[in-house]
């Protein structure tokens, strides 16, 4: 059978896209510091307290950022804000290596978190239009949730790698490693396509965009909803992933297992994303009982404290990466589009504060009680949100969304 122009050119759209979008992804995680930086800052002499500023320095600068910064990314090319962001973090950690201080890695958060607020919102947006615009927007859950496979594999690798390279070069070596792979993102970005009119014909401010999308949030029922379910999916979790090391250095294993078993979790999150386009017409009741699986799989693990039981906790994370997924895929269903990279980049602001809020109430309940309680007792909201979804499912159900 011979396939139209049409069709070929559809498929060569995509393939373009998703090669691209799965080599952003991969370059924007293989970051060789991640595993080593808080070492970086212990040797240059920081003490706890100025270390816990520092990420406060980034978690504000993300949060300050991340609405305007997708107002501007609906005003002016998504493309542009795709390459310029690894430029800032490739100058952060450039700053780290060449001065270290706690001023050059002041500065250094904040342009790492403001990389992070020009990628967040804009990425998702040009992606699902660009396939909008191919007529292939129903395949945006699977590549989405390829694309968050390869970020995993790629924080993996840099976990791996870390040793390694620290071990022949120290920190310039793993500095430079860093550097180069945010420059290879940002040359990446480049080769993104973006078919949009209003760059031709010059579009609203970003002051309009996000008044006009914030009007429409007002509005819209359903939009609301899906903004909500965005951060109450994905905060829990990605906050917990900064204390996995201490639950499972606490079930008793030698220290240089940590790196294996936090692997065996990170595939169990990759796992996760590469079933979201196979997952993506569950509908509401089977995300809420993805949602009441993970969280189960999550308490039991954990409350467990031994090394095998760490393999529930990867189930866990497997399932709360999938539903973050089709998180986004149901707010981006609601989305009109020029106001796409805005209202993503809200729910992305609700994500950030409830994932500061997480880390308070972690440290106050683990302050009284061992790791272990405090991820079982995580899981108690992620039941709360499945109850939710259930609730209010009749009204949704009446909806053409699914």
């Amino acid at each position: 059978m011979t396939l139209s122009p049409a069709r070929v050119s559809v498929g060569t759209g995509v393939r373009r896209l998703t090669a691209t979008l799965y080599g952003y992804a991969f370059l924007d995680d293989l970051v060789l510091l991640y595993p080593v930086y808080a070492l970086l800052f212990s040797d240059t002499g920081l003490s706890v307290w100025q270390m816990s500023s520092l990420f406060a320095i980034w978690s504000i600068t993300g949060v300050v950022l991340e609405v305007p910064s997708g107002a501007w990314a609906d005003a002016v090319s998504r493309r542009l804000l795709l390459w310029l962001g690894p430029l800032l973090t490739a100058a952060g950690f450039a700053l780290w290596i060449l001065t270290p201080s706690y001023w050059a890695f002041a500065l250094g958060f904040v342009l790492w978190g403001a990389r992070g607020a020009l990628g967040s919102g804009a990425l998702e947006a040009l992606v699902y239009e660009e396939l909008e615009r191919l007529g292939a927007a129903e395949q945006y859950a699977r590549i989405m949730g390829r694309a968050r496979a390869a970020g995993h594999v790629a924080i993996m690798a840099a976990l791996a790698l870390a040793g390694p390279v620290f071990a022949w070069g120290g920190y310039p070596a793993v500095g430079a490693a860093s550097v180069l792979a945010c420059l290879a993102s940002a040359v990446t970005a480049t080769r993104f396509p973006e078919d949009r009119p209003e760059l031709k014909t010059g579009g609203d401010g970003w002051a309009t965009m996000l008044r006009d999308g914030l009007a429409e949030v007002r509005r819209n029922r359903s939009l609301r909803g899906a903004l909500l379910l965005v951060p109450a999916v994905a905060s829990v979790w990605e906050a917990l992933d900064e204390y996995t090391p201490l639950l499972v250095r606490d079930t008793g294993v030698a220290e240089v297992t940590v790196p294996y078993l936090l692997l065996l979790i990170w595939t169990g999150a990759t796992a996760g994303s590469l079933l979201a386009g196979r997952c993506e017409r569950m509908g509401t009741a089977g995300l809420a009982a993805v949602l009441v699986g993970a969280a189960l799989a999550l308490a039991v693990g954990a409350a467990a404290g031994t090394p095998l039981a760490l393999g529930l906790v990867a189930l866990a994370f497997g399932g709360f990466q999938l539903a973050t997924v089709l998180a986004d895929v149901r707010l981006q269903q609601r989305i009109d589009d020029k106001r796409r990279a805005t209202l993503t980049s809200v729910a992305g602001l609700g994500s950030d504060l409830a994932t500061v809020a997480v880390y308070g109430g972690y440290a106050a309940v683990e302050t009284r009680t061992a790791h272990s309680t405090a991820f079982a007792l995580c899981a108690l909201p992620y039941l709360v949100t499945a109850v939710l979804l259930v609730l209010g499912r009749p009204l949704r159900s009446r909806r053409s969304i699914p």
